[in-house]
């Protein structure tokens, strides 16, 4: 695979941020902390929408609308918009998985242009991985606002390859979404699932060309 592959694409919600401390965050108003989980999946749901009817908005403003409508009516021990901007403060706390500095630094040395490619904004993207000592790793921070659509919309991996000024057959979207592994697929990417909980990938979905469990098992593949 690596004779095709020149530049790896990564998500980053979830693929590269750790974003298990969100629950924390719910929990500091008093409420359950799998409610995290609830509140991205539903605005993420709300971005695809948005694209399926051919809209955009940004991440941040449907997370702020998917809040409000969850935590309205909750017995929160602040002001609603307090408890909005505490969830969603979490974002700048987040910091990588164990194994991403590591994988990433053994992509970037084995001379494979690294770029993202996220739903959310390119500000988190870059400060998260400042913080995490690997931003000059990284060619290029893409995000879906500069695309037109939301991921795993066609032209949002389009915009990448146009971008990157290479063919999609020669770029490997790294990712923890099957719903993003599919959207890659469907438009020739080459496809790197990665599984750090050990899932089962759903039938309905195209397969990813590769499974990992984390970003160093990735790096092994592609660098042999």
């Amino acid at each position: 695979m690596r004779e095709r592959v020149s530049v790896v694409v990564f998500d980053v919600n979830e693929t590269l941020s750790d974003m298990s401390p969100m629950g924390q965050r719910f929990a500091d108003l008093g409420l359950p902390e799998h409610l995290a989980k609830l509140w991205f999946a539903s605005l993420l749901r709300d971005g695809f929408a948005l694209t399926a009817s051919g809209d955009l908005d940004l991440f941040d403003v449907l997370g702020r609308e998917a809040l409000r409508g969850l935590l309205s009516g909750a017995d929160l021990d602040r002001s609603l918009d307090d408890a909005v901007q505490h969830v969603i403060g979490g974002f700048a706390a987040l910091g990588v998985h164990e194994d991403v500095p590591e994988g990433v630094r053994d992509l970037r040395a084995a001379g494979l242009r690294l770029v993202t490619l996220t739903n959310g904004s390119t500000d988190v993207a870059d400060r998260l991985f400042t913080q995490a000592g690997i931003r000059d790793e990284f060619e290029r921070l893409m995000s879906v606002e500069e695309a037109g659509v939301w991921k795993p919309a066609p032209d949002s991996y389009r915009y990448a390859s146009r971008t990157c000024g290479v063919p999609v057959e020669d770029m490997l979207l790294v990712a923890v979404h099957p719903w993003d592994i599919h959207g890659g697929a469907r438009v020739g990417m080459r496809t790197a699932w990665v599984n750090r909980t050990n899932a089962a990938y759903p039938a309905y979905f195209r397969p990813p060309t590769i499974s990992v469990a984390s970003l160093a098992e990735l790096a092994n593949e592609l660098g042999g």
